[in-house]
């Protein structure tokens, strides 16, 4: 009898040694179904605080709860095989200090199973990345334009383009690679501070409006699906299924009040 074998996830020393190598590739995902699609394709899975947009309808990432995180992080672990699954640390969940974050990133990966957490900011978060990292927590850093700090810095703004402040996120990128994270997500950041910063340090760096030159590029699904009517400006839209979603509803609105369905499946 044939034994059957269990596939093995992407670790996270696989997406660390794949610097400078064939690119990661990466998507959002914030339940089962999508997220069983995008396992065929993806390194790494990430269950963003976007989710807070995307599927609750915010104006922002800020209301974002930990509960919320945890309920469509287990979704996502529980729909996939081969993807390694990051969850993101919501807005409140670890700023505070490292003990608090460690707390609230070890509930994350014991009630959703994922292999690695994630948080924004970069020097200031430096000794919170180092005290997870040796208790056992994975980090993936987010730097450039975090969303979690959208009120400072008055909007979704492009970061580095004035080439004065490149020091600032250069020092950024060097300090959570030192604490110990092992990819580092770029956003919203000119294309060559990214690609500058992606040569300087050890760890893969995640591109997202930033650089062809990253180690690997991450989009929101429901951006390159065509779901959001109106995507950022650096998202290369890959289909349409927003107008399909539309043209599927109205043709079962349509069947529905011309009583169209046949008897003999309507019913169990």
């Amino acid at each position: 009898m044939s034994v059957p074998v269990k596939t093995r996830r992407t670790t996270v020393p696989q997406i660390r040694a794949r610097k400078g190598k064939e690119p990661i590739v990466s998507l959002t995902s914030y339940h089962a179904h999508t997220a069983a699609i995008v396992d065929r394709y993806a390194d790494f899975i990430l269950v963003g605080d976007s989710l807070g947009m995307v599927m609750h309808g915010m104006e922002s990432t800020i209301g974002v709860t930990l509960d919320m995180m945890i309920t469509h992080g287990a979704a996502v672990v529980r729909g996939t095989q081969k993807a390694l699954v990051v969850v993101d640390l919501p807005f409140g969940t670890y700023e505070e200090s490292p003990a608090v974050a460690f707390r609230n990133a070890a509930r994350v990966m014991k009630e959703t199973g994922c292999g690695a957490v994630k948080l924004e900011g970069g020097a200031r978060m430096a000794e919170t990345i180092r005290f997870l990292n040796e208790r056992g927590i994975p980090v993936m850093a987010h730097i450039g334009l975090t969303p979690q700090s959208s009120h400072v810095m008055g909007g979704f703004k492009t970061q580095g383009r004035d080439q004065a402040d490149w020091a600032v996120h250069e020092a950024d990128a060097v300090a959570v690679t030192e604490a110990g994270a092992f990819a580092l997500v770029l956003e919203g950041m000119v294309e060559p501070l990214a690609a500058k910063i992606s040569k300087q340090i050890e760890i893969p760096t995640i591109g997202i409006g930033a650089s062809a030159e990253c180690d690997g590029q991450i989009l929101v699904l429901e951006d390159m699906l065509g779901l959001n009517p109106t995507p950022p400006r650096f998202v290369k839209v890959y289909g349409d299924l927003g107008s399909g979603i539309e043209r599927a509803v109205k043709s079962y609105a349509q069947d529905v009040k011309s009583r169209a369905f046949p008897s003999d499946k309507n019913t169990y």
